[in-house]
């Protein structure tokens, strides 16, 4: 059988990471053929598995709709495809073949709706790419995604057979050498590994920690996987954490190695209010290491039953402030 693979989006993240998992399934399956098309990612073709880049897809949102409109119909003809996997969202249009929806945007099922004018590319994704998955959705045969409010959240939107979903969570193979033990009997260490994105809500954060300076409370230390730079806002933050001098360190990208390490002697802070899996809860509570998450659907459900963990609503500062001051002025965690 043919399959044919489409993830031209993915190129970092989560995204690419989804895109590897499936092409190392697809290098073992020696029963069938498998031809992945992508944009940038390096990956090899193999005996069984063909590699496809069409890298000036990336050039602009025009470059993206002419490929899923005309490009990628002709290539599923072309190669004479049996099955379809789409890893990007949303479906092939205008081929009479069976098909595969990998969901994993959740913009369009979240609570939070972006103005254009606050986010022009948020609002794109809320209002007009939505319309383009959830008829993905509706036409699909089978919607894999990773969490249960996931499915949920499809099923609010979208009258279709909720029998053809399937919750698979990303693969997740992780060797824990050691646990979480505070290291520092009177400095505490909080984490959070994240990608710059709005979402991922870092303002929280450093608000709680200007309070908590304010309140001369300051044995403590936050760290941020940023350098600063990524975007305006960012920027914006990194410049009010120099001018105030707030213990918050801005390191940069770092291996999964070194995440993992820090598991081990930080409390992890997750104040994102968007994720469709939110995978640093799942690696810190491996970990053991105790956990401020926001209050949404996502960490309740990756985190169900895991006792070393407090939540907050992640648009407020002063549920943050508080429980941060009772883990640094309180007891040992």
């Amino acid at each position: 059988m043919k399959i044919m693979v489409f993830d031209v989006p993915a190129d970092s993240g989560g995204a690419l990471t989804i895109l590897n998992q499936y092409y190392d399934k697809a290098v073992k399956d020696t029963e069938n053929e498998w031809i992945f098309i992508i944009s940038t990612p390096i990956l090899k073709s193999k005996m069984n598995v063909k590699v496809v880049n069409f890298p000036w897809v990336k050039k602009s949102w025009f470059h993206r709709l002419y490929f899923d409109k005309f490009v990628a119909p002709k290539l599923v003809k072309e190669y004479k495809i049996d099955e379809i996997l789409s890893l990007q969202n949303t479906t092939i249009q205008n081929v009479n073949v069976k098909q595969t929806l990998y969901l994993h945007q959740p913009l369009p099922f979240v609570e939070k709706r972006y103005r254009l004018t606050e986010n022009p590319k948020f609002w794109i994704y809320q209002n007009i790419i939505s319309r383009m998955i959830f008829k993905s959705i509706k036409n699909a045969d089978k919607v894999i995604v990773q969490t249960k409010w996931m499915k949920e959240a499809c099923l609010q939107k979208v009258e279709t057979d909720p029998n053809k979903f399937e919750i698979i969570q990303p693969d997740i193979n992780i060797i824990v050498n050691k646990y979480y033990k505070q290291e520092d009997m009177i400095n505490r260490q909080f984490f959070y590994p994240s990608s710059a994105l709005e979402y991922k809500n870092h303002e929280v954060i450093v608000k709680a920690v200007k309070k908590l300076i304010d309140q001369n409370i300051n044995n403590f230390t936050v760290v941020f996987t940023l350098d600063g730079n990524e975007n305006p806002n960012i920027n914006r933050l990194h410049k009010m954490c120099k001018k105030q001098n707030l213990p918050i360190q801005f390191i940069g990208k770092i291996n999964i190695e070194d995440v993992y390490d820090y598991y081990s002697k930080s409390i992890l802070i997750f104040p994102s209010y968007i994720e469709t899996f939110g995978l640093p809860m799942l690696e810190a509570s491996m970990h053991k290491s105790p956990i401020l998450a926001s209050d949404c659907a996502f960490s309740h459900e990756i985190l169900d039953g895991y006792e070393k963990v407090q939540f907050f609503d992640p648009f407020d500062i002063e549920q943050l402030y508080d429980l941060m001051k009772h883990i640094i002025v309180g007891s040992k965690c």
